[in-house]
C-alpha cells in the first residue's frame, strides 16, 4: 500500500514539476512573439512570417511621379492596368482641346480677314462654285458665332485637361495609401452572445457584443 501510494505521490510532483518547467517556456515564446511582433514580424506555431514594412513616403512618391509623367505613379503602384486608361482619359481630353483650338484659328483668322475686307478666307466660298456677285457661304454673323463657339468649347476642354491631370496625381497617391492598409490576419471582428445579471432584478439580460481584435 506505501509502495503505491509513494507511487502516486511520485507521479504527482513529477507532474508539477514538468508543468513548472513548461511555464517559463511559455513565457519565453510569449515574449518572443511580443518582441518580434514590434518588429513586424509575427511568429505563428513555428513559423516566422515577416510584415511587409510600411513606407510612409510611398503615397508622396506615387503623386510625384504621376505629376512628373502621367501613369508613372500607376506604374510605381503596380497598378498596371490603370496606365491606358490615364493616358486615354488625359490624351482624349487633350486631343479634344487641341481640335477645338484648331477651328477656333480657323475662324477667327477669317472672320478677321472679313472684317478687312477680303473674300479669300476658306468659308467665303467653301466648293469654289459662286458665281460672281453671290453672298458668302458663312456670313460675318456666322464666323463670329462660330468662332466664339469653339473658343469655349476649347477653354471647357483645357479645364477638363486639367482636371483629368490632377484626378492621376490624386489616384496614385490614394492608391498608394491604401495598399499599406493593415489587412493581415491579426485583425479579426466577431459576434459573441452574453448574458448578464441585472443587479436589481437579478434577472438574466441577453445581448449580441461586438468583438473586435488587434
Amino acid at each position: 500500500m506505501r509502495k503505491i501510494l509513494y507511487f502516486f505521490i511520485t507521479c504527482l510532483f513529477m507532474g508539477m514539476a514538468h508543468g513548472q518547467e513548461k511555464e517559463p517556456e511559455n513565457q519565453e515564446v510569449d515574449s518572443l512573439r511580443t518582441n518580434l511582433r514590434k518588429e513586424g514580424i509575427i511568429l505563428q506555431d513555428s513559423i516566422i512570417v515577416k510584415r511587409k514594412p510600411i513606407n510612409p513616403l510611398a503615397p508622396s512618391k506615387a503623386a510625384f511621379y504621376s505629376a512628373v509623367l502621367p501613369g508613372l505613379g500607376q506604374i510605381y503602384n503596380k497598378r498596371y492596368w490603370k496606365v491606358p486608361i490615364v493616358y486615354g482619359v488625359i490624351g482624349g481630353s487633350a486631343y479634344a482641346y487641341v481640335w477645338n483650338d484648331g477651328w477656333y484659328d480657323r475662324f477667327r483668322t477669317a472672320f478677321k480677314r472679313r472684317q478687312a475686307g477680303f473674300t479669300d478666307d476658306e468659308f467665303y466660298d467653301r466648293d469654289n462654285n459662286n458665281a460672281a456677285g453671290d453672298p458668302p457661304d458663312f456670313d460675318l454673323d456666322v464666323l463670329e458665332n462660330q468662332q466664339e463657339r469653339f473658343q469655349r468649347d476649347r477653354d471647357l476642354w483645357l479645364l477638363v485637361t486639367i482636371a483629368m491631370y490632377a484626378l492621376n496625381v490624386v489616384d496614385a497617391n490614394v492608391d498608394a495609401h491604401l495598399k499599406q492598409f493593415n489587412v493581415d490576419e491579426d485583425l479579426s471582428m466577431d459576434f459573441e452572445p452574453f448574458m448578464d445579471l441585472d443587479p436589481v432584478t437579478m434577472s438574466p439580460n441577453y445581448g449580441m457584443a461586438l468583438v473586435i481584435k488587434f
